[in-house]
């Protein structure tokens, strides 16, 4: 199991595991949004009730995607609008049910940090954006930043936990 940093220990940043992400086909939702006017909740709302209508799922893990401008950190604002999205992976769009939407998640070269602790914490992207990546051999990359949410996420618990996905490319390409 790969390191990772808790709300009981604020200290333990560890670094992530590098994954090469394969293509993945996704239905949900998605909603416009700034950290400032934050509806993430309004989202997961509007989405879970119809996620049992998807039939064709790879497995239950939903996930939360947030696409950003180019320059959105280079230019940091917490007013600064991102679309966000609650999804999770089918095998085809064959069938898509009523106000969802497909997303096809491009593949690449990602840090994954396992996460224990409360989503609202914002100690975790503190680290990856602050120290982690200025640190690394690594560079932001321009693709979507995602967290998927497994069978040990529970929402609003401290003891919940969840993988987080940022975008990198070697410093040295």
């Amino acid at each position: 199991m790969a390191p990772q940093l808790t709300t009981d220990n604020p200290q333990l940043y560890m670094d992530p595991k590098i994954e090469i992400l394969l293509e993945k086909k996704l239905l949900g939702k998605r909603i416009t949004m700034s950290l400032s006017d934050n509806k993430t909740g309004e989202l997961w709302r509007n989405f879970m009730p119809q996620k049992n209508q998807i039939k064709n799922n790879v497995g239950n893990q939903l996930y939360s995607i947030q696409i950003y401008d180019s320059l959105y950190f280079e230019k940091f604002s917490p007013h600064t609008n991102f679309e966000k999205w609650a999804a999770i992976e089918v095998t085809n769009f064959d069938f898509i049910p009523n106000e969802m939407e497909t997303y096809i998640l491009t593949g690449g070269l990602y840090a994954v940090f396992l996460y224990k602790g409360l989503s609202t914490d914002t100690k975790i992207f503190e680290y990856i954006y602050g120290t982690w990546i200025p640190n690394s051999a690594y560079y932001l990359d321009n693709k979507p930043h995602f967290e998927i949410l497994g069978e040990k996420y529970k929402n609003n618990d401290p003891n919940s936990e969840e993988e987080i996905w940022i975008p990198i490319k070697e410093k040295n390409n």
